[in-house]
């Protein structure tokens, strides 16, 4: 029998963590290769600390199935696996590997829902197109003024994006109410830029907006979970994949990759604005702390 040709993996798998890839070609691998998949797996972390005849003698296969089963997830051997996964749980194990049960501890739910969120987070950074990042901090650079757009916990980012307005150095609003995103939208010109913010990409109330702000001949950049309905209609689309589900016990992972790249554009827009700008950014955060830092005003009642 000869030995397996590796899988060719889909246009995303060069970002892929190992354990993700064994997920995803498991129903592809013979019934024998599969049995190593499932026991690694199973337990990620005791896979990690078998040889190459104890993986064998525990999955009930001969060695030469464990070297196909590495060859068929795209290793270049044995070591190379063992490297591969260790660097995998270095990251923290994925979401399928750390669901939330109701029998947890508190203690259980920490190490888990940190585990999810670092590991959404990663694959939001693997994920990322650098070029998009680019060309949206050039349009925001451009912009006379900026208007955020979500509902939801998407609108949570949106306001928390119009808070560093400093940073992006124009007048940014965020309103929450659906009318008043829609008004603003229509009163757009052609040096605005609306920010579209949805996960999913398909809310009704967040595509009729941003439709609206094209129309007005705003640029539009879309911040999405996935390819959708909302990053066609965008002029930048910005894809942050996380590992989000609608599981009740799942945190709301995409929320927080949302907020760090709100965090990247506004940073890097900061960074190419003129030196008296970020001249008078400092001024404001120095001046910002000490307000904080002083006593309560007589008469304050604070």
């Amino acid at each position: 029998m000869s030995v397996a040709e590796p899988l060719d993996p889909p246009a995303h798998g060069a970002t892929d963590t190992l354990l993700e890839r064994i997920t995803r070609h498991l129903p592809e691998l013979r019934r024998s290769e599969a049995k190593v998949a499932q026991l690694v797996l199973g337990d990620p972390n005791g896979a990690l600390q078998y040889t190459m005849a104890g993986l064998a003698e525990a999955a009930e296969v001969s060695e030469p199935t464990v070297m196909r089963f590495c060859s068929s997830i795209g290793c270049e051997g044995f070591q190379d696996f063992k490297i591969q996964l260790a660097q995998t749980l270095a990251l923290g194990l994925p979401v399928t590997h750390s669901s939330i049960a109701a029998t947890d501890s508190s203690a259980d739910i920490a190490e888990k829902i940190f585990d999810h969120t670092i590991s959404s987070l990663d694959r939001a950074r693997r994920n990322l197109d650098p070029a998009a990042i680019e060309n949206a901090t050039a349009t925001l650079l451009d912009a006379s003024d900026i208007l955020f757009i979500g509902f939801g916990a998407s609108g949570i980012i949106a306001k928390d994006a119009q808070q560093k307005f400093p940073l992006f150095g124009v007048p940014c609003q965020a309103p929450e109410d659906f009318h008043q995103q829609f008004i603003a939208a229509t009163m757009s010109g052609p040096k605005s830029v609306v920010v579209a913010i949805s996960n999913t990409g398909h809310t009704e109330q967040t595509l009729t907006v941003a439709d609206a702000a094209k129309r007005a001949g705003a640029r539009v950049i879309s911040l999405t979970g996935r390819p959708s309905a909302l990053s066609e209609l965008a002029d930048v689309p910005l894809v942050v994949r996380t590992f989000e589900d609608t599981d009740v016990y799942t945190p709301s992972t995409s929320r927080i990759a949302g907020l760090v790249v709100v965090d990247v554009l506004a940073t890097a827009v900061a960074l190419r604005r003129p030196p008296e700008h970020n001249a008078a950014v400092r001024r404001m955060k120095s001046e910002l702390a000490r307000m904080r830092q002083a006593p309560p005003a007589e008469g304050s009642g604070s």
